[in-house]
């Protein structure tokens, strides 16, 4: 076949076809007054005859009825999802766009179509929360059919490196957990074991690369389920080990489960056991102990993923939408191994977004007053996510910079 033959039909075609303008076409197109039935019918044939499929997506931008976005994923109680569908719906909103939320079922086998019929109609703007095989599958059967109005967040699951895509937003959690173990390293655990989320392999990945780099190898993964009783259920046997010295969590629900049993096994936090989450949830900050985790900028990738889709959908220059770096919250539930002490000049916040302001970890220096929340937040968390921090409260913490501090003193 041609380029020309597979070139797909334009209202222009239709129009000259059936021998009127193109607004016409649209005004039959959209069911619109004003056009006599002859005319009406005149197009419609042709309509038939071409085989033209009118590009809603398109009529919604010209000012249409329809200006909403489909936003496919599994589990909207998840807190990164949650705090993602937050952020396309803060960009959607300022556009004038309407969400529409279509929730999967992991455990359902889904056709193609029955991924296009989750669609309001062909064509339709969507984005795929994409943090697991569901919804990576999903991703594919759209990425497939309507690669000019679909775009993603998530991507290990999607082969597909980011700068060299137009259609995906994703945040480097492989990068991120090779540098939360590194730090649990640096500090003197002989090793770190890890507690996995059902998906997000890039965040083992990360951890067993930073082992691999010191020349430790890696303890056996643990299998957990999303909530914090399976953790706590999985990390039992795991923390009663008094050889186990550090833990790092796929998220922060496992961690909150991995603390009780540490506290149920009589092992002090972090005296006997280092604890680090993945996410920073709201609750992270007033938990007893304040949680140690990762920040991840859930809403600026939503915010993100609808600028991008927004941008293929109105043409030109590629958007170029930006989010706040990773960065290791340091708080109450990380520190040397009991009997170690740091190594000389080990600092004491560790940082991964350079541009940071540095704050003293606790016990570097004077305590200071806890930081309020963030602005729209409150001590609570829902279930945390698979993957990819949103404006949350940081109390009591210490954020990180790459600039040389003090060491802490020695600890015995």
């Amino acid at each position: 076949m041609s380029a020309a033959e597979s070139k797909p039909v334009s209202i222009f075609d239709v129009a000259k076809r059936a021998g009127v303008s193109h607004q016409t076409v649209s005004r039959v197109v959209n069911d619109a007054a004003g056009v006599a039935d002859s005319t009406r019918a005149k197009v419609k044939a042709a309509i038939g005859e071409l085989g033209y499929r009118p590009n809603r997506s398109a009529r919604a931008l010209a000012g249409g009825a329809v200006r909403s976005v489909t936003v496919l994923t599994t589990d909207t109680s998840l807190y990164g999802t949650a705090e993602t569908l937050r952020g396309i719906e803060d960009a959607a909103r300022a556009a004038g766009f309407t969400i529409l939320i279509s929730v999967l079922d992991p455990d359902e086998a889904y056709t193609e179509t029955d991924i296009l019929a989750r669609l309001p109609h062909d064509g339709a703007p969507a984005i795929v929360i994409a943090h697991d095989e569901t919804t990576a599958r999903a991703m594919q059967t759209l990425q497939k059919t309507q690669a000019h109005a679909t775009v993603a967040t998530g991507g290990e699951h999607l082969g597909v490196e980011q700068p060299a895509a137009d259609w995906l937003v994703s945040l480097d959690d492989r990068t991120v957990a090779a540098r939360a173990t590194k730090y649990l390293l640096d500090m003197g655990h002989a090793t770190v074991h890890y507690l996995a989320i059902p998906s997000k392999a890039s965040r083992r990945t990360g951890w067993a690369a930073a082992l691999a780099e010191a020349g430790v190898e890696a303890p056996p993964v643990v299998p957990s389920g999303w909530s914090v009783a399976s953790a706590y259920e999985a990390a039992t046997e795991l923390v009663a080990d008094p050889d186990v010295t550090a833990v790092l969590c796929g998220n922060d629900d496992l961690a909150f489960g991995v603390l009780y049993a540490a506290h149920r096994a009589g092992r002090s936090v972090p005296g006997d056991l280092s604890v680090i989450g993945f996410d920073d949830c709201p609750l992270a900050a007033y938990h007893v102990p304040p949680l140690t985790t990762v920040d991840l900028d859930f809403r600026g990738v939503g915010r993100g993923a609808f600028e991008l889709l927004r941008g293929k959908l109105e043409g030109g220059e590629r958007p170029r939408p930006v989010w706040r770096s990773p960065e290791l919250i340091v708080r109450e539930t990380s520190g040397p191994p009991e009997r170690r002490r740091l190594p000389k000049g080990f600092p004491c916040i560790h940082s991964f977004a350079a541009a940071s302001r540095p704050r003293p970890r606790p016990g570097c220096s004077p305590a200071s007053p806890p930081h309020p929340p963030r602005p729209g937040t409150s001590p609570s968390c829902p279930s945390t996510s698979d993957g990819s921090g949103a404006s949350r409260s940081t109390a009591p913490s210490a954020r990180s910079t790459a600039s040389p501090t003090p060491a802490c003193p020695a600890t015995t």
